[in-house]
């Protein structure tokens, strides 16, 4: 099975900020997001998501005995000049995990992907592997938190940790990107700091998260403005108990495209 990067051999950094290959050091070096990608894939600053991920891909899920697990953190996915990003909480253990694609594989991104297709941004509906010729168009996806955590429950530690990874993949998308939308109250908060130190600044108070939730972000050199929406995430948590909808979720989706200079389609 094919996988969207190749990392090279895993070793084990120490977890030191001053290493080299942590995250606070190996980010601040990308020159671009095919270089960020590829340091994010290598990452092991955090042990007991390293143990987890790893733990998850020789257990597995009955249905997935005969996948090679991906088992490393997981990179962005979608074009560098996306002018919309899409920010989730982190890859699931048999998913994203599992296939090395965020939100590939699972029932969460069963729903986002076939939202994104219905309004024109993905070329197909689904996604269960890399290399199945998904394309998105506009739209770029990540994580605040890159390993997939027991419970779906990144610590504090960890989502700091992983901070510098997305704020520069948005310090780097700082030329095109103009909206983000953050699924779930876990994104809203990882962001609001990371949009702070990529470059824009963040309202006081700090804005609160609710679906349908949007706030105008100035840039901190006078350049174009952000606007972030709020959405619950596409779990099925939320899905199941209809908390989220797909009418909701595309609504959502939809504004934030046109505010960023997409032309999705109308239902």
């Amino acid at each position: 099975m094919a996988h969207p990067v190749d990392p090279g051999p895993a070793t084990d950094p120490a977890t030191d900020p001053g290493d080299p290959l942590h995250p606070a050091a190996a980010a601040a070096r990308a020159a671009g997001l095919t270089a960020l990608d590829r340091a994010v894939t290598g990452c092991r600053a955090c042990p007991r998501l390293v143990e987890w991920r790893e733990e998850t891909a020789r257990t597995k899920r009955r249905a997935y005995l005969d996948w090679d697990y991906w088992a490393r953190p997981v990179p962005g996915f979608g074009p560098p000049d996306a002018p919309l990003v899409l920010v989730g909480l982190a890859p699931a253990a048999h998913g994203a995990n599992r296939t090395g694609r965020i939100f590939t594989g699972d029932p969460s991104g069963d729903l986002l992907y076939a939202a994104l297709h219905r309004l024109g941004l993905a070329n197909r509906a689904e996604s269960v592997r890399h290399g199945d010729g998904l394309r998105l168009y506009g739209v770029r996806i990540t994580d605040p938190v890159r390993c997939a955590p027991p419970e779906n429950r990144p610590t504090t530690t960890e989502r700091d940790t992983c901070r510098p990874w997305i704020v520069r993949e948005l310090e780097l998308m700082r030329p095109t990107v103009r909206s983000v939308v953050a699924l779930g109250g876990f994104a809203w908060q990882a962001l609001l700091p990371a949009l702070g130190a990529a470059g824009w600044q963040v309202p006081r108070p700090r804005p609160a998260f609710g679906h349908g939730a949007r706030a105008t972000l100035p840039a901190a050199d006078g350049g174009p403005p952000l606007e972030l929406y709020g959405c619950y995430h596409v779990s099925p948590r939320n899905t199941n108990t209809g908390r989220l909808t797909t009418p909701m979720l595309r609504a959502v989706l939809r504004t934030a495209a046109r505010s960023a200079g997409l032309d999705p389609h109308d239902d």
